[in-house]
């Protein structure tokens, strides 16, 4: 029987500590349930949860197409730095993809996460050792080896 969502985060979180990049990737489809298992274990660490849709639109509204890619990975350390604690939770985070910011999300998220534990729910697909993100036709579609992040899944067992 495969263990619980909640609970094989925060085995996750627990065994991250160790880690040089403490990021911690939550992979379902949407509508797999990943905000409501990050809301239970907001509620049984405290730590925050961030929509990071909502929180990274806000801050760069006022910013032209030019600076939004160049000032994305500061604006979201700065995010990142207001949350209290070692560890945070992101959801939401489709707006790293968009193509127009010229980053790369993942890679993102892994220099973050060497300063604070990082869980991140990422909706996609885990396919012969790699994780994806939409489908491979689609403009902001990636694919990445799993290696250098950790991976929880309702689908997996350890």
């Amino acid at each position: 029987m495969a263990e619980p969502l909640v609970d094989q985060v925060l085995r996750k979180i627990r065994e991250a500590r160790e880690l040089y990049h403490r990021l911690i990737l939550v992979v379902c489809p949407a509508g797999s349930g990943k905000t409501g298992a990050l809301w239970e274990v907001s509620a049984s660490t405290s730590a925050p949860l961030v929509n990071v849709n909502l929180e990274l639109s806000r801050r760069m509204l006022d910013l032209a197409k030019s600076q939004r890619a160049r000032k994305l990975q500061r604006i979201l350390g700065e995010i990142m730095g207001e949350a209290t604690g070692e560890l945070v939770l992101l959801d939401n985070i489709e707006i790293l993809f968009d193509v127009h910011l010229e980053h790369d999300p993942l890679r993102l998220l892994q220099r973050l996460s060497r300063n604070k534990t990082i869980v991140a729910a990422w909706n996609g697909s885990i396919v012969d050792g790699y994780v994806n993100y939409a489908v491979p036709d689609h403009r902001e579609y990636r694919r990445y080896p799993i290696r250098d992040f950790m991976v929880a899944c309702p689908e997996m067992t350890t």
